[in-house]
């Protein structure tokens, strides 16, 4: 079950909008462009990190500028359905650094992943370790992008 959402105030938006437009800037520039006052900023700041809101702070690395890379969406069907058996394979996927999305969809397909490898020998070699040898994949079903025309991390708040 999720969470229920958290009541979130004029300025909590303005703080998480711009920090989803740029995390690195300070607490007094933070607190320039949402028209607060820095102490009013930084406890707010702390009190949406401390309540779950801002999980993390990351920084967002260019595909293709630092290595090949090939993106795929893949879905998954598992054979046996029982809960244990979804939990046990969120875990599998939650722990492969290939793995960048991991959910849990219905209908259609158990989970849909989104994963990013080197090239499509690396995904061969990600598919055969994490799908081929798991005994509870019975069906893998791979898309490769050939072009991404948008990414976006920012939640509307």
């Amino acid at each position: 079950m999720a969470d229920l959402p958290i009541l979130l105030d004029d300025l909590d938006r303005r703080i998480l909008n711009m920090l989803q437009e740029d995390a690195s800037q300070t607490n007094n520039e933070l607190a320039e462009k949402v028209h607060a006052s820095p102490p009013t900023c930084l406890r707010r700041v702390k009190r949406l990190t401390d309540i779950g809101v801002i999980e993390r702070r990351v920084v967002i690395v260019a595909p293709g500028k630092v290595a090949a890379t090939l993106t795929a969406i893949v879905e998954i069907t598992l054979d046996v359905q029982a809960g244990e058996r979804h939990a046990e394979f969120e875990a599998l996927m939650a722990a492969e650094l290939a793995v960048l999305q991991c959910y849990r969809v219905s209908p259609g397909p158990d989970f849909v992943l989104v994963v990013q490898v080197a090239d499509m020998p690396a995904y061969h070699a990600f598919a055969h370790r994490m799908f081929s040898t798991h005994a509870n994949v019975r069906n893998v079903r791979s898309f490769f992008a050939t072009h991404r025309s948008k990414f976006e991390t920012r939640v509307a708040v």
